[in-house]
């Protein structure tokens, strides 16, 4: 690119071998006049340049700067957008919103010359193979779908400080299974232990006693199991955790990405999910070997056993067929009833076992004090006690759809409550024993007529058509067929 320095420096260099201005301006591309004033001087173009210090149209907040300025000062951390519709509204005839970038660029200045000091971050030289950070970092604005429906979730996300590795493993909360089993999934894929592993002070991690943050006791012992120390960043102090918290916006602008080349956001399984994100993070990986490699060889080796994926406890059924987990509550089969069971804890599911059989499997209950009862556990107890059933206390439980919410109500305007509850409890037995579905359309076809959903009706009305019987002739058997048959069979 021919620059006005670089000009310059030809007419220059031509005017010291010639010693003529004119063949030397020619040569140089330059005027004569210009080139006269640039031989005089002995300097070149950016050498004379005179920076703009004044101003070429008025001050648009001169009149109202000292008010700004003054509340710039008692708040420093006030963002510009916001004292500037503050003062829109305190003077709208003197500030317009067209000015605000022109403000903006005006308090930045003000930042730099009189406002208080920042906070300097500084640059930290990692050793290979010490540092792993984990955070969690939700995924939602993704808009990512399974079979259609969306899905809420977050990436437990594993980063190795000194390489950049890293791993993820979907999860649904910052819980503590979360987070062991987020861990456990990155060490398994390196088959190797860093000597420290860092994260901030979620609950699943620290817990508050006398005002200081300590590390839970669960965390701790599994953290002492795999030999590792464990370590916090400072409370809201985000920053200390850098490498995975800049790696989280790193991988979901590589995740959005693929999703684009792949097309539309839909996955038909969980699984299939986990998958394409195991694939991008591999793709990631393979810039980082080198560095991986320097990791690897100062990492100790994985040689214990990974813990079990979910946490264990030991419930006792209750007369009510029911069993208190996780400070929630879930209906078991009522054949379990004060028989101690088992139950696996796991992130998104409990799986209940007794004398190591699976009995069922329930999603998992956010939170506490919540309750997920399955109708076809208790149905028999209830049809046998209708008069339990309105003042049940998980009666909310016993409407599996909308559809039989109507049917209860539609009962109770047209019969006594006992005759409703015995009618109602009587199709619902029934869904229980054949298919949930078929009794739902059923009540659907009633409502859209305006019939009442009497318990005989509905049980009718499930019956699959047999299919006729087509006749068929009667065969004729005639033995002489046969003796035909052997004949040959003897002259051959």
């Amino acid at each position: 690119m021919v620059t006005p320095d670089r000009k310059v420096r030809k007419l220059m260099e031509e005017y010291q071998r010639t010693g003529n201005v004119t063949t030397a301006s020619l040569r140089a591309d330059l005027d004569p006049k210009t080139a006269r004033k640039y031989l005089r001087a002995g300097k070149l173009p950016t050498e004379m340049r005179v920076e703009h210090t004044w101003r070429t149209r008025p001050d648009p907040f001169e009149e109202h700067w000292e008010e700004a300025r003054g509340m710039l000062e008692a708040a420093p951390e006030l963002e510009a957008k916001i004292l500037f519709e503050w003062l829109c509204g305190r003077h709208p005839d003197s500030w317009q919103e067209g000015q605000l970038r022109t403000f903006q660029r005006r308090v930045r200045e003000w930042r730099a010359l009189s406002g208080p000091p920042q906070e300097v971050y500084f640059p930290q030289e990692h050793t290979p193979g010490v540092r792993m950070e984990t955070d969690f970092t939700w995924m939602n604005e993704l808009a990512i779908t399974i079979g259609g429906q969306p899905f809420p979730h977050l990436l437990c996300h594993s980063v190795l400080c000194y390489s950049n590795w890293q791993w993820a493993s979907v999860c649904h909360s910052e819980s503590m299974l979360a987070l062991k089993n987020g861990v456990q999934a990155a060490l398994l894929r390196l088959g190797k232990v860093p000597w420290e592993h860092w994260t901030d002070h979620s609950t699943a991690a620290t817990h508050a006693i006398g005002g200081d943050r300590e590390f839970n006791r669960k965390y701790k012992d599994w953290m002492d199991h795999f030999g590792v120390t464990p370590k916090t960043i400072q409370v809201q102090k985000p920053h200390e955790n850098g490498d995975v918290e800049s790696a989280n916006g790193v991988l979901k602008r590589r995740i959005e990405q693929h999703l684009l080349l792949r097309g539309h956001r839909d996955f038909e399984s969980i699984e299939e999910y986990e998958q394409f994100i195991a694939g991008i993070m591999e793709k990631a990986n393979k810039l980082r070997t080198k560095r991986l490699g320097e990791e690897l060889r100062a990492m100790r080796v994985l040689d214990v056993k990974l813990l079990p994926e979910y946490r264990p406890e030991e419930p006792r059924v209750t007369s009510w067929s029911t069993v208190q987990v996780d400070r929630n509550t879930y209906s078991v089969p009522s054949r379990l009833k004060r028989r101690k069971v088992e139950a696996r804890v796991y992130e998104d599911r409990v799986e209940i076992y007794y004398l190591g059989v699976h009995q069922l499997t329930a999603p998992r209950l956010p939170g506490e004090c919540k309750h997920a009862i399955n109708y076809r556990h208790i149905i028999d107890s209830l049809v046998r006690k209708p008069g339990a059933f309105r003042n049940y206390k998980y009666r909310s439980d016993m409407f599996p759809t909308e559809s039989f919410r109507w049917a209860y109500d539609t009962l109770n305007d047209h019969c006594s409550a006992r005759t409703a509850d015995m009618e109602y409890l009587r199709i619902l037995s029934h869904a229980a024993k054949t298919m949930e579905t078929t009794v739902a359309g059923v009540l659907c076809g009633l409502r859209s007529r305006g019939e009442v959903p009497r318990w005989d009706l509905v049980e009718q009305l499930c019956e699959p058509e047999r299919p006729e019987v087509p006749t068929m002739p009667v065969f004729e058997v005639k033995l002489s067929e046969y003796d035909r048959l052997l004949l040959g069979k003897v002259v051959a």
